[in-house]
């Protein structure tokens, strides 16, 4: 990835940086956001917004084995101020350009450094050693303490035993939201990130971390009732066992005494504080983008997003052919063709081409001639892509990658890690860089919330750690509800592999799991629009080609839009009951999508960003049904108007979606 830096602000005062000893302060580049230090036994630290404190003075500090302390009776030797302003250009994200522009402050100790940042957008801080040699991390005090007993939507650890938190370190970072207040929280449980807390007056707080690299993750507990969330991490595992689904996790049957082991002079997680005055302000975030380490500067151009059609969801059901569909070559170049005749990037093979509980990649089904596919695949100019156990990717990782790369596989969607521990963390970034090695694309599924990785490894397009469209599979959960409250929180940290798409959609009442042929809730619209949306560089198209075909209109659709923007707008939204969003393509036409929740909606959208010029508007509406019958839609090809005001009807579990093309 290539970064053109263009203005960058560096100064320095080591001196201290406010009145009172002990105490700091530094300012976002607008001046709405302060962070204020005070180091007097203990290192605190607080957070206001727009002049009201949106987080109270909170501890934060580090045990290392041989009893050092960061942070606790630490004496600061002087203190650093900077200030940066850059622009960065990702390889395959929501938008080509980003104004990394911030304040920072360096406390200097004796034994390590702590950076604080501020973002108009959000507050951030880290550790950094100065040890000579390795060492080894107990314990870390992460405190997010707050001014009064707000609302929050919580993802709790989806986990079955809740006795101790040693049993809801192995999760699928899968669940749906809780949203209660602080003081509410159930206190056996951890949740994963990021969670999002209201304040008053509409400002919203979402915490997370970037720049996960070799350290756990950070799960959230509160264990006292009381307005502080406290950091959690998985001890470090003392020993690991094969098991789980297909023999392809890896279980922990026991844990160290203690969190990480670190190299000398580490540099810790930033602990990410997003912080706005508007909702719809969340589902444009990239701090933890703008955070994390960034890529070498290799040639990153051989990575290429795109969308995928996918054969697990659907079941390989495919139907008006002369063959039987399943797991072999007829079916799969079927899915090529599909895929080639709408000029789509990828088809993946999901589990199933390698034999079942052998964890051995080498080992492929019968049924499958992998060269013939990946032949039949080229010359029809689409790339194949395999899935992969973590069990079975991790035990010979360099071979994999260097022999399907040799064949002409172009990456793996890898699954099961089902952990963020430290050793687990730190698969994520071999497999992200043997796989870059190989020029292969990663896809994390069982997998944590994205934290930066995006960056420091272009080549891995997406996360899962999202409750996306499989649970509809098997579950009866308020997947509308979570579809218009995930671009808030989850989608807030990066990219997401929800895999959207059904063409078989319900209203609340006719929706029911089924495994084989699924459904979607909500209207065709409502899925239409979550391609807008939705944050995927990667992105499924979930459903079978056969039902594709037979639905040209929205297919067509679909296929066009892109996966990667020039420019992602935020236009109006609200937690849990609606969102709007714009995208501009590449060509420099524009996407608008619209979620809503169970309730019908009116909503007024202004298009002003799209200045004087005239555009031709290709929307997808609700039909006027479409509260009995989910599939109903329309599709009106209309001008914008000159004030550049539009009115959108949305049906209960409905959706909008438009592309605005200039006259």
């Amino acid at each position: 990835m290539k970064q053109l830096l263009t203005t960058i602000a560096l100064f320095s005062a080591a001196a201290c940086l406010s009145a009172a000893p002990h105490h700091y302060k530094i300012e976002s580049p607008d001046g709405n956001l302060s962070i204020n230090i005070s180091n007097d036994v203990r290192i605190t630290y607080s957070v206001t917004l727009n002049g009201k404190e949106i987080i109270s003075p909170s501890a934060i500090s580090m045990t290392l084995a041989d009893g050092t302390s960061y942070g606790k009776g630490s004496k600061i030797k002087k203190a650093i101020k900077t200030a940066g302003d850059e622009i960065l250009n990702p390889t395959a994200y929501k938008k080509d350009e980003i104004r990394n522009q911030y304040n920072e402050l360096t406390l200097v100790f004796k034994t390590f450094d702590l950076k604080f940042r501020a973002y108009d957008e959000g507050a951030a801080y880290r550790f950094i050693s100065k040890s000579a040699k390795p060492f080894t991390v107990t314990s870390e005090q992460a405190e997010f303490s707050f001014p009064g007993d707000w609302n929050a939507y919580v993802p709790y650890a989806n986990a079955s035993d809740f006795s101790s938190f040693d049993k809801q370190y192995m999760i699928s970072f899968e669940n749906y939201y809780s949203h209660f207040q602080l003081s509410q929280w159930n206190s056996q449980r951890l949740s994963f990130l990021p969670l999002v807390v209201e304040a008053p007056e509409g400002t919203k707080i979402c915490i997370t971390e970037s720049d996960l690299l070799d350290y756990p993750g950070m799960f959230m507990s509160n264990q006292d009732g009381s307005t502080t969330l406290k950091g959690v991490f998985a001890p470090y595992p003392a020993k690991e066992k094969q098991g789980g689904h297909n023999m392809l996790e890896g279980l922990i049957p026991s844990r160290e005494n203690f969190i990480a082991k670190a190299a000398a002079g580490a540099s810790f997680p930033w602990r990410v504080i997003m912080a706005v005055s508007q909702a719809k302000d969340l589902t444009n975030m990239d701090l933890v983008y703008k955070l994390a380490s960034p890529a070498d500067k290799e040639d990153w151009s051989w990575v290429k997003p795109g969308k995928v059609a996918w054969d697990w969801w659907n079941d390989w059901n495919i139907y008006g052919v002369d063959f039987k569909s399943g797991i072999n070559n007829e079916t799969y170049k079927y899915y090529i063709d599909f895929a080639s005749k709408h000029n789509m990037e990828y088809v993946i093979l999901d589990e199933g081409w390698a034999v079942n509980k052998k964890a051995d990649l080498f080992k492929v089904v019968p049924e499958i001639d992998l060269k013939e596919l990946i032949d039949y695949a080229k010359s029809k100019n689409v790339g194949l892509i395999l899935w992969a156990g973590y069990w079975a990717f991790n035990r010979d990782m360099e071979n994999v990658c260097k022999h399907y790369s040799q064949m002409g596989i172009k990456g793996f969607k890898v699954d099961f890690m089902n952990r963020d521990d430290q050793k687990m963390v730190e698969f994520y970034r071999k497999a992200a860089a043997t796989a870059a090695k190989y020029h292969l694309l990663m896809d994390f599924h069982g997998a944590f919330k994205p934290a930066g990785l995006t960056r420091t490894y272009p080549n891995v397009l997406n996360f899962e750690g999202v409750a996306g469209l499989e649970q509809m599979k098997w579950g009866k959960k308020d997947q509308v509800t979570y579809d218009v409250t995930i671009p808030f929180i989850r989608m807030a940290a990066g990219p997401m592999d929800y895999t959207q798409g059904a063409m078989r959609n319900a209203i609340k009442e006719n929706y029911r799991p089924v495994y084989s042929e699924p459904m979607s809730q909500g209207t065709r619209c409502h899925q239409l629009a979550e391609y807008v949306i939705f944050d995927a560089p990667l992105t499924m198209l979930c459903d079978s080609p056969s039902n594709y075909m037979k639905e040209p209109e929205c297919t067509d659709f679909i296929a066009a839009i892109p996966t990667t923007w020039a420019r992602t707008m935020p236009l109006d939204g609200q937690i849990s009951q609606f969102v709007v969003m714009a995208k501009q393509a590449g060509d420099g036409s524009w996407y608008v999508g619209a979620l809503n929740n169970w309730d019908e909606r009116d909503i007024d959208v202004n298009l002003d960003f799209l200045g004087s010029s005239q555009y031709d508007m290709i929307s997808f509406k609700d039909g006027v049904n479409a509260d009995k019958v989910a599939h109903d839609f329309v599709k009106v090809t209309e001008e914008v108007p000159a004030d550049k005001s539009i009115k959108i009807h949305m049906a209960p579990g409905g959706g909008w979606a438009a592309h605005l093309v200039l006259r």
